[in-house]
Order: structure tokens, then C-alpha cells, then sequence
């Protein structure tokens, strides 16, 4: 039996890599071949999908401080994870980030790396950001953003929210409060007018321009492309290829609910497979909105308690593959 591990990361707990490897060690003990393929949907991972880092820069981190940012470099193509120069975790979450000051400097930082390097393709991973300054920091350290002509700038993005909403939507996730809340909303509508009057581009128009807190919409007024980045990874990746070559597709990440079929990993692998035919196993730490009704789904929690679910997951998706493997 041939299957296609093709996870995305269960936050917090283990890597879409860690769980592909799972899927894989459990697939064995029922003597299938695996072909291992850790997803992203253009949030944290983003770089290990396309092999990790292999070039590093020191970047302005989201507070000002000094930050070690890897990324990667192909040949003329270079992928960028923003949450590496701009993130949360960097601040150590929302307790210890200033929503009102962080700003996406080291992410433009890091593009500037890029070109300085001879990249003509950039791909831009957003998520996990600390930041709602509308990608003002990025745009500046762009400067003069006459360099990017010519250049493939793509913001990967795994939301819809446009610009402005960015702040209703994301920025409390951040550690803002109600007020700061409205504060940067209000700030953002400003900027929309300014992008709007300096390049000539509606950014509060584009889907998916909020992503990271609006760094896809100051990234789109100097001339990137917004696109959803399952679809973006899903091209690269030639998954439909590696769809049709096996008998079973097994996917997942932590939470699985209504929204993970909104632009997600699981949601694109399960509508993949039932275009192509090919059944899909999702296993996840934890299942809602009845999404099991509709799809092949396993809670960890359910099936082996929330204590080990959470302590062993990687051991929880070994056992889960191995019986489902062995039943089928």
C-alpha cells in the first residue's frame, strides 16, 4: 500500500515534519510505503516545506531587538518566513509583545537580504506575526522599493480578512486591548490611504491583504501578489501528482474544526482527494463542529485522552495510522 503523509504542524506540540514521520512509522508496521510531505498553509513552517533554512541575517526583530533570521535561497528564488524576523514567539507572546510598537522592519529586512542576493522570486510566508503596523516597517526597509521591479514578490497568505480587519480579527490574539484594538484599526485605515495615494493600489480591497496583520497589503501597495498559500505550496509541491500516486492520503494538525476547511491544510488535502479519488484520513489532536460527520476524522483526545494526546501526540498519530492501516 502506498501512502502520502502530507500534515500540517499540531501547534505547539510537534512539527508538520515530527507528524509526517509518525504517519510514516506507524504506516511501516503495516508494511505500506510512505512518501513524506510536511505541509503549510503559508503560516509557521512555511520555510520547512521548501527544505529549511540555508542563509541567515541578522534583522531588526519585531521590538527593535536583534534577531538571527534564517531563510532560504534556491537558485533565484527565495523563501522567507516572516514569523522568523516578525513573530510573536520572538516577543515571547502576547504577554511580552507591545502591539501598539511592533512593527514588520526585519521582515523587509529580510527581502532586502534576498535581492541583495540576486533573487528574482520571493515567496513571503505570513503567520504567527507579533505585528498590526499594516506592513509599514517591511515597506520602509524597502526602500527605494524601485528595486523590486522586475522581482516575483508573493505574499502567502492563509486568510481572507482585508486590511483594516486586520486589527479587529488579530490584533487582542497579539496582546492589545480593547482600546489599543480600536487604536490600530483606526491606524490602519489611515495607511490604507497612503498606500492608496503613494502607489496607487486599494489594498482594502484585496483579500487576504490583513494576513499578518497587514504586512500582505503594504507587501501588495509595492507591487506583490496575494495568494492563498496551501494553493501557492500545493503548485510547488506538484501534489496532485503525489495525490494520484497512492492509496491513501493521511493529513492533519492540532485543532480541526469548521474553519480548517477555509484555506488550511486539511480542508485542501480532503477536497484534493476527493477530486482525485483518493481516500483521506485526517488525524488530529482534537476534532470540532462535527467535522467528523463528514470527513474520515480521529480526535486524539477522544481516542486516547487528553493527557496523552497532549504529552505523546507523535506516539498518539503512530498508533492511530498503524490500526486504521491494519483494518483497512
Amino acid at each position: 500500500m502506498r501512502v502520502l503523509a502530507a500534515p500540517d504542524k499540531f501547534r505547539g506540540t510537534a512539527t508538520a515534519a515530527e507528524v509526517a514521520r509518525a504517519v510514516a512509522a506507524g504506516a511501516a508496521t503495516a508494511g505500506a510505503r510512505t512518501n513524506e510531505v510536511p505541509l503549510s498553509d503559508g503560516g509557521e513552517g512555511f520555510l520547512e516545506v521548501f527544505g529549511g533554512a540555508n542563509r541567515s541575517t541578522v534583522v531588526r526583530g519585531p521590538l527593535g531587538e536583534q534577531v538571527d533570521a534564517g531563510w532560504r535561497l534556491d537558485g533565484r528564488t527565495a523563501v522567507i518566513e516572516m514569523a522568523r524576523a516578525s513573530g510573536l514567539e520572538l516577543v515571547g507572546g502576547p504577554d511580552g509583545n507591545d502591539p501598539i510598537a511592533a512593527d514588520t522592519t526585519g521582515t523587509g529586512e529580510l527581502i532586502s537580504a534576498a535581492l541583495d542576493a540576486g533573487a528574482r522570486r520571493i515567496l513571503v510566508g505570513h503567520g504567527g506575526s507579533a505585528t498590526t503596523d499594516g506592513g509599514l516597517g517591511a515597506v520602509k526597509a524597502l526602500f527605494p522599493t524601485a528595486r523590486l521591479r522586475g522581482v516575483e514578490l508573493v505574499a502567502a497568505v492563509d486568510v481572507d480578512t482585508r486590511f483594516v480587519d486586520a486589527a479587529g480579527r488579530f490584533a487582542a490574539q497579539k496582546g492589545a486591548t480593547p482600546a489599543q484594538v480600536e487604536l490600530l484599526r483606526r491606524r490602519l485605515e489611515r495607511l490604507a490611504q497612503v498606500y492608496r495615494d503613494e502607489h496607487g493600489i486599494e489594498v482594502d480591497q484585496l483579500a487576504g491583504s490583513g494576513a499578518a496583520g497587514g504586512l500582505a497589503g503594504g507587501l501588495a501597495s509595492v507591487g506583490a501578489v496575494i495568494e492563498p498559500g496551501f494553493d501557492l505550496i500545493s503548485d510547488e509541491l506538484d501534489l496532485v501528482n503525489a495525490v494520484e500516486r497512492v492509496d491513501l492520503v493521511v493529513t492533519g494538525e492540532g485543532f480541526v474544526d469548521a474553519s480548517s476547511f477555509d484555506g488550511k491544510v486539511v480542508g485542501g488535502i480532503v477536497d484534493l482527494g476527493a477530486e482525485l479519488g483518493v481516500p483521506v484520513l485526517v488525524v488530529a489532536g482534537e476534532v470540532f463542529d462535527g467535522v467528523g460527520d463528514h470527513v474520515d476524522a480521529v480526535s486524539l483526545v477522544e481516542r486516547f485522552g487528553r493527557d496523552r494526546a497532549m504529552s505523546d501526540p507523535l506516539g498518539c498519530v503512530v498508533e492511530t495510522v498503524a490500526h486504521r492501516l491494519a483494518h483497512l
